[in-house]
């Protein structure tokens, strides 16, 4: 269920007057805005407000002669304002600008230095355009007020302030008139999604005019409170709501990686003792390398490994004529059909990154870049960019992505570490693809299941998301330290049956939080 849309449907109807039912003995909110418009003037004459503060007091109103509404100014003028009604209300409601019913004032600087933790010293809350900052030595405001983000990102946040506190540059101030419910006006700003009304492209800034000018619908003053405290239980329910999808998107991600990590230990489907060993199926691979590199196709591995299982039950690694025991480095031990081998065992191609690539407008070759590797486990080329054909010369047909080849982020930050399996599925639209410098093409031997690869990966991308070498900016994962992951191989028959149910079970998953979201 998307409760964010849900909160938006809620708040919506409360303004538009549709979410508890109109009593016709309540008194009209045009009265109520009499009432306020007097306080005003009183305020005025009193010295606590400015004659500039009330100068734009209209009134608005609905002609009966042409059913339109036109708006009053102090001065005697009347402009028709039909255009600027964004919905009907219900009848005892009225429309007004926000400067009629509250004044607004930014706040002022404070010197980052200035604002701390709590303490004895500093014990007035600080708040921005996002809530608390810190703490400060002395307070500009008290009693209970919203405040406006009015810029950047913040721009339209709607916050509650109390008691003493001091309010930067970066908050609006509102201050009420009687009669008005301080949490119905709380649910109307946040209904009004103020941030459209922002300038600037770089720093978007919202005025304290533009928001005074905002036009907004008014209830009577016993239905603002009824509709107030609906808002509130109804939103409380949503909040519990969100907390237990939360709770359950948790859980799905542990499972998630739960089921993987008993896959990789043979613990998901039961052994079939009739499979033939793993160490059999690395023969053939073996020997399917010594075709290749007699074909001219790849080098011969100078460092080519062989991992095995000593009469001492300890785990041993040959490259070349050199033995090493690497217990140390054996995560856990696997059924006995199984064997452990590095990543660049199972590969028929060295792993390496593509090409740093010259980008066109438009043309038959995608370069799949980093984010092409989405967040969600998928492979999104709709956000990969145009190869320059030009410099195709620089490519051979093994430098394309092939269907199953595991494609590795590996510099940067941010994405760092993050795993995907291309598959031709994605490529819809048949065009070539090449991999970025910045990605690790790591293509599995047809002798092996390459989705049952990527799952170990995948289940190490927590790990490889931290493995990066070199300066903060640029971490990099090198193909070397790729290379020499060590991989747990079950039978290629297992490898399916493993497959089929990893499948089977994410798919589940994905239906209940699909029915979560949805």
């Amino acid at each position: 269920m998307d409760t964010k849309a849900l909160r938006q449907k809620i708040l919506d109807l409360a303004i538009r007057g549709k979410l508890v039912p109109q009593d016709p003995t309540d008194e009209p909110a045009s009265v109520l805005l009499e009432r306020i418009r007097a306080e005003r003037q009183r305020l005025v004459k009193e010295g606590k407000l400015k004659a500039k503060d009330v100068k734009n007091d209209s009134i608005i109103y609905k002609d009966p002669s042409d059913n339109l509404h036109y708006e009053k100014f102090s001065d005697g003028t009347i402009k028709c304002i039909e255009d600027e009604i964004p919905f009907d209300i219900p009848e005892s409601w009225c429309w007004t600008r926000l400067g009629n019913i509250s004044s607004m004032s930014a706040g002022k600087f404070k010197a980052s230095a200035e604002i701390g933790d709590k303490s004895a010293d500093k014990p007035f809350p600080c708040y921005g355009g996002n809530g608390i900052r810190g703490y400060v030595k002395n307070h500009s405001h008290e009693g209970f007020y919203h405040l406006i983000g009015r810029q950047g990102a913040l721009c339209g946040n709607i916050n509650i302030a109390s008691g003493k506190f001091y309010a930067t540059e970066h908050a609006v101030v509102v201050t009420l008139f009687q009669n008005t419910n301080f949490y119905w006006i709380y649910y109307l700003l946040c209904a009004l999604n103020l941030n459209q009304y922002s300038t600037g492209a770089a720093q978007p800034g919202l005025s304290v005019e533009k928001i005074l000018n905002t036009i907004v619908p008014l209830p009577p003053h016993n239905e603002q409170k009824l509709i107030a405290c609906h808002v509130d239980n109804v939103l409380t329910r949503i909040k519990l709501l969100d907390s237990s999808q939360d709770e359950l998107k948790n859980y799905i991600t542990i499972l998630k990686s739960k089921i993987l990590d008993l896959a990789i230990r043979g613990k998901l489907v039961p052994q079939d003792p009739n499979d033939e060993p793993a160490s059999v199926l690395l023969e053939r691979i073996k020997a399917e390398k010594e075709e290749l590199i007699k074909q001219g196709k790849i080098k011969r591995d100078k460092a080519e490994s062989t991992i095995f299982k000593g009469d001492d039950n300890s785990y041993y690694e040959k490259v070349g004529d050199d033995i090493k025991c690497i217990d140390c480095e054996i995560p856990f031990d696997l059924p006995h059909s199984w064997i452990w081998a590095r990543l660049k065992t199972c590969c028929n191609t060295p792993i390496k990154r593509g090409k740093a690539p010259k980008y066109i407008s438009k043309s038959n070759t995608l370069v799949f870049a980093q984010k092409c590797n989405t967040k969600s486990d998928d492979i999104n080329l709709s956000l990969a960019q145009f190869l320059d054909e030009s410099s195709l010369i620089k490519y051979f047909q093994a430098d394309y992505l092939q269907h199953n080849d595991i494609v590795i982020n590996s510099t940067g930050t941010g994405t760092l570490g993050r795993v995907g399996l291309y598959s031709e599925n994605d490529n819809r639209q048949d065009f070539n693809v090449v991999p970025d410098s910045h990605i690790s093409v790591v293509r599995i031997t047809k002798e092996l299941n390459a989705e049952i690869i990527y799952f170990w990966l995948k289940l190490k991308q927590p790990v490889l998301e931290h493995e990066g070498e070199g300066s903060t900016n640029q971490k990099e994962l090198r193909s070397e330290y790729l290379s020499n992951i060590l991989i747990p191989i079950p039978p290629f028959n297992e490898q399916r049956r493993i497959v089929d149910q990893i499948k089977t079970i994410i798919q589940k998953l994905k239906n209940i939080e699909e029915s979560i979201n949805n």
